[in-house]
This record gives structure tokens, sequence and C-alpha cells, in this order.
């Protein structure tokens, strides 16, 4: 079933009413806690969201994703609030690991456990990070401790996992570990009882679900039949996800970005300060422009990279470009949005506080800056002797 840009414009249309109307004033909520917006939160906004027509709205209703550009019109209209890809089931990490189900999961395993995320009656964890105090894998994968077994028709998975997003109440885990062939991923029903959370973190972002966890795995019990693709599979599967779940957090955090934008003009148009409204000063118009300049660049980047992998590249290194380029642009509109609004800015009477907070956040995950860099410098320097080589 393919979609023409006006069905999407209208999607987007929906949704970005949804967001703005609908889900805005539950920011001040009091289920909106430091490990994200509380499970009956999640519900109640789910259940309206479906009740408009704006669950999931990514996926279409025969089970087909729309085109990674089409996806970031109505991303980019979801995170207008930092509530609104939650309420929507646009989120981290559940769109990422339905988007990888959808890709690779097998009829049985799409019916057990891709359905009721795309439904929005489940949450999803993606369990790949380890404790630096172990050894374990983060920016570098290659490093992973946690260990896959065989015993029988099961696979046994020890180790442990940390700034695990979403699995305090979630119902679905992907679990990455290291079998005798490499790092392969499984299927896992949650909660399980040899799947602990030894503690949720308390970090800098506050908009997702479940917050961040450490997690022990001790002894858990996976049938083959669960496991996603072949043991060893785990990295090529990892690449399959990995470029759009970037761009999607792009998409995203440009929407809240927008919003920030929109609330610090209109504060600097109202405020006055010195005889004359904010934003007729220089040191403040000027700032406001620099955003809409961040802002545009950042959109031109999300639909160059978003245009890559629509003609089925895995996009590995546009997608790392973008990540960098976009969220050191969207993370100086927040940190502008901030200065503009002075000490209103700093609180939370706004969203501003949190945006800032978040899409500090963002430099970080999914590989923060300076690893993206440093992959690309590495490709600058193969491709530089290869050209040699062909002198």
């Amino acid at each position: 079933m393919s979609v023409s840009s006006e069905q999407v414009a209208a999607i987007a249309a929906r949704v970005e009413a949804f967001v703005r109307d609908i889900v805005a004033p539950y920011e001040a909520d009091p289920r909106c806690g430091s490990h994200g917006p509380a499970e009956s939160l999640v519900v109640e906004l789910r259940a309206k969201a479906r009740a408009a027509g704006v669950l999931t709205p990514h996926i279409l209703a025969d089970g087909n994703h729309l085109s990674q550009r089409q996806t970031a019109v109505v991303l980019k209209a979801s995170g207008l609030s930092p509530l609104g890809p939650v309420a929507v089931n646009t989120a981290a990490p559940d769109e990422g690991n339905m988007y990888l189900i959808g890709k690779v999961g097998s009829p049985e395993l799409k019916s057990r456990f891709l359905d009721k995320l795309v439904s929005g009656a489940a949450r999803s964890a993606f369990f790949m990070t380890e404790p630096a105090e172990d050894g374990g894998a983060g920016s570098d994968p290659s490093m992973m401790q946690t260990t896959a077994v065989m015993d029988g028709n099961h696979w046994v998975i020890n180790g442990r996992k940390a700034f695990i997003t979403g699995a305090e109440g979630a119902a679905v885990g992907i679990v990455m570990a290291k079998s005798e062939q490499g790092a392969t991923m499984f299927l896992v029903d949650l909660p399980d009882p040899a799947i602990r959370i030894e503690r949720v973190l308390d970090t800098i972002d506050s908009s997702m679900p479940g917050g961040h966890a450490v997690i022990s795995i001790d002894n858990l019990r996976v049938p083959a039949d669960q496991m996603l693709g072949n043991s060893g599979d785990g990295f090529k599967l990892a690449q399959i996800r990995l470029s759009p779940a970037r761009l999607s957090h792009c998409m995203r955090w440009y929407g809240a970005a927008v919003r920030a934008n929109e609330i610090a003009t209109a504060y600097a148009c109202k405020r006055h300060a010195f005889g004359k409204p904010l934003v007729d000063h220089e040191g403040v118009g000027f700032q406001l422009a620099d955003n809409l300049i961040d802002l545009k660049q950042a959109e031109l980047m999300i639909d160059w990279c978003a245009d890559v992998l629509d003609t089925g590249s895995l996009g590995t290194v546009e997608s790392s470009m973008a990540k960098v380029a976009v969220s050191e642009a969207l993370f100086r509109v927040a940190d502008r949005c901030v200065q503009v609004m002075g000490g209103a800015g700093t609180t939370r009477d706004t969203i501003v506080e949190q945006v800032f907070r978040e899409i500090r956040a963002f430099r970080i995950y999914d590989g923060p800056t300076e690893v993206h860099k440093w992959s690309l410098a590495k490709k600058i320097k193969r491709d530089q002797a290869k050209r040699l080589a062909e002198q």
C-alpha cells in the first residue's frame, strides 16, 4: 500500500493537533517523574491517541512502515511535546524495536511480540549496553561480556546490562548476548525472574517511561526459536536497526526543539527590558535568528539521511553525520532558548528546561558525538589509502 505525500501530510497534521491540544496539557501532570511518565499516564495517553486515530501513525493498517522520509514528517510532529512520542507510540526504544522485529522477525515472532507493540498495548526494552565497571560494551559493542550458551533446545544467558531504557514495565525485551559464533539477539517475554532490575538510574533526562536501568541477567533460559536471525548475527541485525533509530531520535527531538523555540520566541516578543521588547535587542534577536538557521540545517540533514535510507542503503556513514549535526544543532537551539528566557528558562513553568535536559542527553545516546567523528575519521583515512593505492 503506497501512501502519497498528501496522505502523509494529513497524518502528520492529525498527530500535531493531537500533541499540541491533547498531550501538551499533560506536561504538568504529577505523574511525570524523574524516571519518565508513570505507566498509568502512558496508558491514559495511548487510549486517547487510539480514540483519535493517531496511535502508531508511522505503521500502516496493513503492517507496512512509512518510508523514512515520510516517517520524518510524522515523527517530527510527534516530538512537539516530550510526551508526544510516548502518547502516539513513536518513542524509543519501541519505535526502533518495532522496526527491527518487523524487518527480520519470523511470522511467529511478529505475532507473539510485534503485534502488541504496534497496538500500543505493551512497551519494550533493548538490552545491549553493559556497565563500565564490568569492562562491558558501551560505545564499543565488541566488548560485550554477556554470554549465551546452548543447553538442549534453550539458550542460557548470563551477564549485566546498563542504561536499559524502559526495562521497568516493559513486556518485550531484545537481549544481545555473545555466543560462540558472536553477538546474538533474542526476543524475551518480560518480566522474567532471571532478569532483575538492580536500580533505575537518576539521569539528566526524564521523558522515557521506566527510565534507564542497570540489569542483572542470571541463567535466563530462552527457547531457541526466540532467536532473531541466526547465532552470531547480532551485529548485522544491529546495523539494520541502528541508522533508522539514530535518525528517528533526530526527528523527535527536532520537534521538541521547534516547540522550545516557539516558547522562547513568544517570551522574547512579549517581555520588555530597557524600553523595548527583548527581541529588539540584538543579543536576543540574533540568538533566535541563529535558532532558525540551526533548525533548518537540522531539518535538511534529517531529510537527506532519510532519502539515503530509502534507497535501501544501511546509511551507516550518513546516519553518523546526521546524528552529530542534528544533536549538536538542536542542543544549541535548546541552550539559546534557555538563555533568551533568562530565569524563566531555568524553571519548569515551561518545557524549555526539560527540552534542554533531554537534548543534552541525546548528544550521548546512540553514540556520543566524539565516537561518530572518530568513526568518520577512520573512514576518511581508509578512503585516502584506497585513493593512493589506485594511483
